[in-house]
Parts: structure tokens; sequence; C-alpha cells
């Protein structure tokens, strides 16, 4: 297998590690890799390769936080725990919207919004959306605090920014949700929390359902080039998760938004020229 593919799957799964988490799109900046930096594979393995990656991410979020995440006592037998079950409903209801559609419009939204121009504009729209809001937060308090404090309305309309992005490439996933999150009184850091747990559920399920429209009919190469992206992104997505949470706990996410109007706009110019 030539070695230079092995160095462009780790560069994918660099890019999704960092992107995937902090909000400014994982999708928009996989575009513009793809563009640059191409994997000598067929189109149709590229096509799943850019979003079975993610599973790589997935990982770090349930290493990192298993014990919020597994609802059964390690320290008694058969002891559940009914806060987390109860966190369990609200995420599983919070995916709901967005599970529906990818399920049964999943190669519909890749026709008509899998482009430049699509990602570009969302990128800028949410770009500027987070420096409105947190400009409309200063001085306001958050109602939500912590996970437990989340309400059955509030996780119910996270899951509708969530279908934002599930529709809209360029809107960044954990951007819509921590954006969503913010509006409806979570504190920054509840909404990071929350947006890392949605991803469980919801990218397993769009990485399997790649998965079986492929199938797992392998080669070696492609083989190797899906595990070597995915174990990348697993390491680059703990430092990143960590990294993220430090930022906004001292700072807010307008310097997100900048970035992403910066990109939407280079996007345009980079496809355009």
């Amino acid at each position: 297998m030539d070695f230079i593919e092995i160095l462009k799957a780790i560069l994918f799964g660099i890019v999704e590690g960092i992107t995937e988490w902090l909000p400014i799109s994982s999708t928009g900046h996989m575009i513009i890799l793809d563009e640059l930096v191409k994997l000598n594979v067929s189109d149709a393995f590229r096509e799943m390769f850019l979003v079975v990656i993610q599973l790589g991410a997935i990982l770090a979020v349930v290493v990192l936080y298993f014990r919020k995440l597994w609802p059964f006592s390690t320290k008694e037998k058969f002891f559940i725990k009914k806060d987390t079950f109860g966190m369990w409903f609200k995420i599983l209801a919070a995916c709901i919207p967005a599970a529906i559609v990818g399920v049964f419009f999943d190669d519909k939204i890749n026709e008509l919004f899998y482009n430049y121009q699509t990602v570009a504009a969302m990128l800028i729209i949410f770009g500027v959306l987070f420096i409105v809001i947190e400009n409309y937060n200063k001085g306001r308090k958050p109602v939500m605090n912590s996970i437990a404090e989340i309400t059955w309305k509030a996780a119910i309309g996270v899951g509708l920014f969530q279908l934002i992005a599930a529709v809209f490439p360029g809107t960044s996933r954990s951007g819509a949700t921590i954006l969503g999150g913010i509006l409806l009184g979570m504190s920054r850091t509840t909404a990071a929390e929350f947006t890392f747990f949605l991803a469980v559920p919801v990218m397993a399920g769009a990485s399997l359902l790649k998965l079986v429209k492929f199938g797992l009919a392998f080669s070696a190469s492609e083989a190797v080039i899906l595990i070597v992206g995915m174990v990348v992104a697993f390491v680059v997505s703990i430092i990143v998760i960590k990294f993220l949470l430090n930022y906004i706990r001292r700072n807010d996410f307008k310097a997100f938004g900048w970035y992403r109007i910066v990109l939407g706009v280079l996007v345009i110019l980079f496809f355009s020229l």
C-alpha cells in the first residue's frame, strides 16, 4: 500500500478530530480538504470514509465521559442511575428529528445541499449568529448549569437546532446545538457537554447507515485507511474536547464566529477562482 495514502488518512483524521467538536463545521473543512488532498480510492469509499471516520471522534466522548454516560452503577449490582437514564431519554428525544430526516432524505439532502455554496453560506450565517447571540447573552445568567438541569423542552429545542445542521452542510452540528443550548438558557459548558453526548447516537447512526449502504467488502488498503483515520480522529478528539471545555470556561464563542465568517468567504473565493 502507498505510504502517501496513509499520510492522507492521518491528515483527514486530524481535521476530523479538530473540527468535529469545535463549532466551525467539520463538513466544510472536509470538503475543502477533499478538494486539496484526494484519497486514491473509489468515490463510494470516499463518501463512506468521510462519515465513518467520525466513529473515532465518538469513541473519544465515550472514553472521556464514560461515568456520566453509563447508566448502571459499578459499585452495586443491578443498580440503575435514574438521572443518567433520564439524560439518555432526553438525548434520544433530541435525536429523533435529525434521525428521521437522515434515514429518509439522506441522499436527497446530499444531492441538493452538499455543495460549496451551501457550506459557505451556513458558515457565514452561523458565524454571524454566534457573535450576535454572544452579545445578546452578555450579562444574562444561564438557568441550566448542568446536564441534570436540562428540561425536556430545552432538549427537544436543541434537537431542532441539530436538524438544521443535518439538512445544511456547513452549519456545524456542534455549532448549531451549542448555539441552540445557549439561546435556550444553558451555560456554555452545559451546552457543549450536551452536544458531545448528542453526538454519540447521531454520529453512530449516520456511520452505520453509510456502512450498510457501502457494504463490508473492504479491500485491505481501504480497511487500513479507514482504521488509521478513525484512530487519529480519536486521539485528536480527546485533546480538542479537553481544550474546548477549558477555553469556554474563560472565553465566549465570538472567536469561532469570526473564524467561520472568514472561512466561508475563503470557500467562496477558493471554488469561484
